[in-house]
């Protein structure tokens, strides 16, 4: 145990030498969590907040284009901004001054009211309803009328696909209404003041969370400090790898194996040093999420209740990135190999374990990679804490995962470098 506690000792006087390295060890990873959660905060603002203007040519001034506009305004997604050229808001849209323009076709509510008396006639005089038993002529109404959307070339195909869908509701349930309407005009003999047809819509969507008591809404703040202090401990592996290579170079390892200590003792005191680092790093992130976001206007944590398990799984996260830290640091033999793999390598499992892009928007082959990276681990479990308020029980399985990396890692380190200094 004395050996371990010197051996500890030895790490963090080599450590707090390098003030300006432990500095950026710090404050590195912080600045990387504001500025990633704004630029995610700003992009994703709630539709309240952030409103998309479009253009509006309305060449049918009637009933249809009036409901056209009015369901646009309930989305509550759009600034709608009326122009009267069709070649005014395509030039703007192409230019890139606005994402969308609609023009809404002459005589459309004409026309559609026309067609669906017709129709609604035709129906009727089928079934002897109608005095007229001829069946109207409808051919002249076949043509169909054309709503043009005019997109910017740079707008994403999902934007272009929720707004057309979005459109072609709101005209579905116009031509609906229409046609009740004027089944009801047909059918009454006198005007009633109560419709005969519920124009409602009879099937409805309702979102569904699972809440408890616990449960909070997850924002840019809840998604990316447990995402990105996952990314600031794996990047750990840097300054540990490094500072075993110089170890070597510099002769303090020769110096290290003429005395009685064993190399597993020599990686426990770095192993308990760098957790301290790791620690202190997502309780620096947990810090600036509780105090700073709030006075930056970012939305801010809730960790009641929760601060225990959240130390755990940074814990175990940051023993599984200090294993592949001594990994790399035992088997690379100068600072050219040790620094750009382990960067390399950190920048790899941030990506392919979900912390830039969401594991279910991967393909299914990466989503099955993604499954042997430590950061989806960490990140899951993380998740788990944070956004479900899951007990110690429903994160055993990460944990354990995490935990048995920093085994075998450091175990193929300890039996690398025995077999490498056999004599």
């Amino acid at each position: 145990m004395y050996k371990l506690w010197v051996s500890t000792y030895k790490e963090f006087l080599l450590l707090i030498r390098d003030i300006g390295g432990l500095a950026i060890l710090f404050v590195m990873p912080l600045i990387l969590l504001i500025t990633i959660t704004l630029i995610q905060n700003n992009t994703f603002k709630t539709i309240k907040d952030s409103k998309i203007p479009i253009l509006i040519v309305d060449m049918d001034k009637g009933s249809v284009s009036k409901q056209v506009n009015q369901g646009l305004e309930n989305t509550k997604a759009f600034e709608i901004i009326n122009k009267t050229s069709e070649q005014e808001a395509k030039d703007l849209v192409f230019k890139g001054s606005y994402q969308l323009a609609i023009v809404i076709p002459e005589n459309l509510s004409v026309d559609l009211k026309k067609k669906v008396n017709y129709n609604v006639e035709g129906i009727l005089s089928k079934f002897g309803l109608e005095e007229n038993e001829e069946i109207p002529n409808t051919s002249k109404f076949k043509k169909e009328k054309e709503i043009k959307l005019y997109f910017d070339p740079a707008t994403q195909q999902s934007f272009k696909s929720s707004v057309k869908n979005g459109i072609d509701r709101v005209i579905s349930g116009i031509e609906i209404q229409t046609i009740y309407k004027a089944f009801e005009k047909q059918l009454s003999e006198e005007p009633s003041k109560e419709p005969i047809f519920d124009t409602n819509s009879f099937i409805t969507f309702k979102e569904i969370t699972p809440k408890s008591k616990k449960d909070f809404i997850p924002n840019a703040s809840q998604h990316n400090i447990p995402a990105w202090a996952l990314f600031a401990i794996f990047f750990i592996i840097l300054p540990l790898s490094i500072n075993m290579v110089k170890e070597k170079s510099q002769g303090t390892f020769v110096r290290l194996r003429t005395n009685p200590v064993s190399y597993a003792t020599v990686l426990g005191g770095k192993t308990i040093v760098y957790l301290g680092v790791c620690l202190t790093q997502f309780l620096l992130m947990l810090l600036v999420g509780l105090y700073v976001f709030p006075v930056i206007s970012l939305p801010e944590i809730n960790i009641t209740g929760k601060l225990p398990l959240l130390l755990v799984v940074a814990f175990f996260a940051g023993l599984a990135a200090i294993g592949l830290g001594l990994l790399l640091g035992t088997v690379f033999k100068t600072h050219e190999q040790s620094a750009p793999f382990g960067a390399t390598l950190v920048v790899i499992l941030a990506a392919l374990g979900g912390v830039w892009v969401p594991v279910f928007a991967m393909p299914k082959f990466m989503q099955l990679l993604s499954n042997v990276s430590p950061m989806n681990w960490g990140l899951n479990a993380f998740y788990d804490v944070f956004l479900r308020s899951v007990g110690f029980i429903e994160i055993i399985p990460e944990i354990t995962l995490l935990f048995l990396f920093f085994i075998i890692t450091t175990t193929i380190a300890i039996i690398y470098n025995e077999k490498k200094n056999a004599i």
